[in-house]
């Protein structure tokens, strides 16, 4: 109806300009010209109710009862999934055959995952950051879980979804088309999904499910990751290493379980100057907050190790990025 009463204004305003204009004016005044509403018309529901692309998310956003939360005046910037994209999800689970198969609080934890505060707009997306979701699903303290944004070559989310469509502005926010439902990540997950942890992640693989296993549990997990330059200079520091397979499996292993607090889920604002940390290797490592943030190892001639990225927030921890390998 909106729609129609405007296209009814906008005809009724062409009409009276042109009739301004074919009469004679002897006082050569200026004709009067209405003025025509310009910018987005419509909020984030109604865009998505109009958009045959994102049928499936009405349904589920109807079905977790968050449509009036994109009808308001706060903000939101929506990766919107499209049809095909939650077909896709429903094939991924021999229970789902429609949406409403899908329980309530999965589906909200799924919804607000796909949601950031605040109007992005595709221009400010970023190479390899991470964007915070309004999803805290299973994270301490309730904090919200991340989704990794890569431009170079194609926008992409969490290395895998395809931004189709964006900049679709609506009066409280913005929506972006997306080719994948993407669901909430644990810390492996995370890892998974971005290059610069591909390294860490082939060495994880090194012991099959154990270490990854564990890290997908419950626990929660702090995990300080070194990036694959990181390991790269590792395997620099000794002329016989030209792979992971050349250090020793026991040493590996004890190397990278020293990388993870179990039991805590520490972001940065929450870790002091002096804290010791209980690594899952039963050794410690000491917080050095004095030069930024740093980490003090085991191994006395290392030296502090700088803290790069912090607080990459997933389902069951975070992980902050270190430029070294830590050594016990």
């Amino acid at each position: 109806m909106k729609n129609v009463k405007k296209v009814l204004w906008i005809f009724l305003a062409t009409a009276l300009t042109t009739g301004f204009y074919a009469c004679e004016d002897d006082d050569e005044t200026e004709p009067i010209v209405p003025v025509v509403a310009t910018g987005p018309t419509q909020n984030i529901a109604e865009i998505a109710i109009a958009d045959s692309r994102t049928d499936s998310l009405v349904v589920a956003l109807t079905k977790a009862n968050l449509v009036s939360t994109f009808t308001g005046t706060a903000n939101y910037t929506v990766f919107a999934p499209t049809n095909q994209a939650f077909v896709d999800l429903l094939g991924t689970n021999p229970s789902w055959n429609r949406i409403s198969d899908i329980d309530a609080t999965t589906l909200t934890n799924v919804l607000f995952y796909h949601v950031l505060t605040g109007k992005v707009m595709s221009t400010a997306l970023t190479d390899d950051t991470y964007a915070t979701t309004l999803n805290t699903q299973g994270s301490v303290n309730n904090e919200s879980t991340v989704i990794e944004v890569d431009v170079t070559g194609g926008a992409r989310l969490n290395n895998s979804a395809n931004i189709d469509a964006v900049d679709i502005e609506a009066t409280n926010g913005v929506i972006h088309i997306i080719d994948e439902v993407l669901l909430p990540p644990n810390v492996v997950d995370i890892a998974l999904d971005d290059e610069r942890f591909s390294t860490l992640v082939a060495a994880l693989g090194v012991f099959g499910d154990t270490l990854t296993g564990a890290l997908s549990g419950n626990s929660p997990f702090t995990v300080f990751a070194p990036t694959n330059d990181a390991f790269q200079r590792l395997l620099d520091s000794d002329s016989t290493w030209n792979g992971l397979g050349d250090i020793p499996r026991s040493l590996l292993k004890t190397v990278l379980e020293y990388h993870v607090v179990a039991g805590a889920n520490a972001q940065a604002d929450e870790i002091s100057q002096g804290q010791v940390l209980n690594t899952l290797g039963g050794s410690t490592l000491t917080v050095d907050l004095t030069n930024g943030a740093q980490l003090m190892t085991g191994k006395m001639n290392q030296g502090n190790v700088n803290i790069i990225v912090t607080d990459v927030q997933g389902t069951n921890g975070v992980i902050h990025a270190v430029e070294n390998v830590l050594l016990p």
